[in-house]
């Protein structure tokens, strides 16, 4: 059976209508690849909550409010993932790799120059299709 994980994934806008991604450090699954932030959703927490956790251990930015964007199912080899996706806009902070990634502002017209994780290519399809 595969493993099923639960993913709260934040797209950051800020006001130069620009989104935040990271790095995926290399010895994690899709390692390398860019991403947008976000976390595992531990068992009685809401989406908002998880990201609100999440950004703060991981780039920290404090999230004040989230908005429900798009919900995705995909099945990797060895894992199964349910990406609960968000639209952050109501943050402050200045985003920095708490963990060692990178992270970097990116303008959503520039989206294609990066690798994602095949998981995020409807994501990617519909943030393009929203002329931010």
């Amino acid at each position: 059976m595969q493993k099923r994980i639960h993913v709260a994934v934040g797209i950051v806008i800020n006001e130069h209508k620009q989104v935040l991604l990271a790095k995926r450090p290399e010895h994690l699954h899709q390692g390398g690849k860019w991403e947008f932030p976000g976390g595992k959703v531990e068992q009685n927490e809401s989406v908002t909550d998880a990201l609100i956790r999440e950004f703060k251990e991981e780039v920290n930015l404090n999230i004040s409010s989230t908005t429900e964007f798009m919900d995705i199912s995909h099945d990797y080899p060895d894992k199964h993932v349910r990406l609960d996706i968000h639209l952050i806009t109501d943050f402050n902070g200045n985003a920095s790799g708490m963990e060692g990634q990178q992270v970097k502002w990116v303008k959503v017209q520039s989206l294609n120059e990066y690798e994602f994780p095949e998981a995020n290519k409807p994501i990617l399809e519909k943030l393009i299709h929203l002329s931010l």
